[in-house]
């Protein structure tokens, strides 16, 4: 992955724009050395997306095994409904 300090990736958007959508490049911009945020191709984002809404599924269907539930009035409740 191509790292970059977050005053040169202001000034360079366009080209690594260009690099992340046709080269498929991962960058990560970095503040102080440390970092801050990673641009990824759109496929990429995509398939994070995919693995989260996978890994919930995961989640749910175990707590449906475990009959680990709860009843929709505190769940509401809980969540300022």
């Amino acid at each position: 992955m191509t790292t970059i300090a977050a005053s040169d990736f202001r000034q360079q958007l366009a080209d690594l724009g260009n690099r992340v959508s046709y080269g498929r490049e991962r960058i990560m911009v970095t503040r102080s050395g440390k970092p801050l945020f990673a641009v990824v191709p759109y496929e990429d984002a995509e398939l994070l997306d995919a693995l989260e809404d996978r890994m919930d599924l995961d989640l749910a269907k175990k707590a449906l095994k475990r009959n680990d539930t709860v009843a929709w009035e505190k769940a509401k409740k809980e969540l300022g409904l």
